[in-house]
């Protein structure tokens, strides 16, 4: 099972199960996970959405074997969502949603936080956008959504380096809201996200909605650039290069 869902005092917990492959996400990972925040968006005993990794990743991004086979493999199969399916499931999701970074996120691992309406971060976690090192473009409107939160110097920083970034730095940035040890980082999300789920949810939709509209066609614009340029780059000189390396490394 990729994904593990569990309901409690109205906050729904998505745990990316993955753990052998960083929570990395392959296809079915990516429908799997846009499938559940439709359903938790359209279920009325669903207040707010807890999303974290099981084992020691949040998410390795994008699965780098699958992103080789999307240009080597005449016969991949993409899934009924993909990448693009849950970045619009993301973006449109009425309700307050949380990440909860356990440890590393890679790519998509970094860049959903731009979603985020609360993120926590355990002190042993570290987040990295690869995009230069895989000879790629930005995702998932990082190059409008980063720059919103962090200012534009330390968006450059996270997009252009493909460096590592610790979790103090992440909220000194203004990435994250709180770090927290790694024992309690569950704990003290599921209690901001009670806290949350306590509230009348047409009040807390509403918050969200107003706070989120004026951004809508931004993201949607950064996205299509991003997603033109990405298409440029994939499967180029540069990318091939480091997917075969990774891949080498990997076997």
């Amino acid at each position: 099972m990729t994904l593990t869902i569990a309901d409690e005092n109205r906050v729904r917990t998505i745990t990316l199960n993955r753990p052998e492959a960083l929570n990395a996400f392959n296809e079915a990972l990516y429908d799997a996970t846009a499938i559940a925040m439709k359903e938790a968006a359209q279920d009325p005993e669903v207040s707010v959405v807890l999303l974290t990794g099981a084992g020691r990743a949040f998410t390795a991004g994008t699965d780098l074997t699958e992103m080789q086979a999307m240009f080597t493999d005449p016969d991949f199969t993409f899934g009924e969502y993909g990448f693009n399916g849950l970045i619009d499931a993301l973006a449109e999701f009425p309700k307050p949603f949380i990440c909860a970074v356990n440890g590393v996120g890679l790519g998509a691992g970094a860049t959903v936080l731009g979603f985020a309406d609360l993120v926590f971060m355990s002190t042993e976690a570290r987040l990295k956008c690869p995009f230069t090192s895989l000879g790629v473009a930005p995702e998932a409107a990082s190059s409008y959504l980063l720059p919103q939160l962090l200012g534009r110097q330390n968006a450059a920083w996270l997009l252009l380096s493909s460096e590592w970034v610790g979790a103090e730095e992440a909220k000194q940035m203004g990435l994250v809201w709180k770090v927290c040890e790694p024992e309690a980082l569950l704990p003290e999300a599921r209690r901001h996200a009670e806290l949350l789920a306590s509230r009348p949810l047409a009040s807390l939709m509403a918050v969200k909605r107003t706070m989120t509209a004026p951004l809508l066609e931004e993201i949607a614009a950064a996205r299509k650039r991003e997603n033109a340029c990405f298409a440029e780059l994939l499967g180029g000189a540069e990318n091939a290069e480091a997917l075969a390396e990774f891949n080498q490394r990997r076997a």
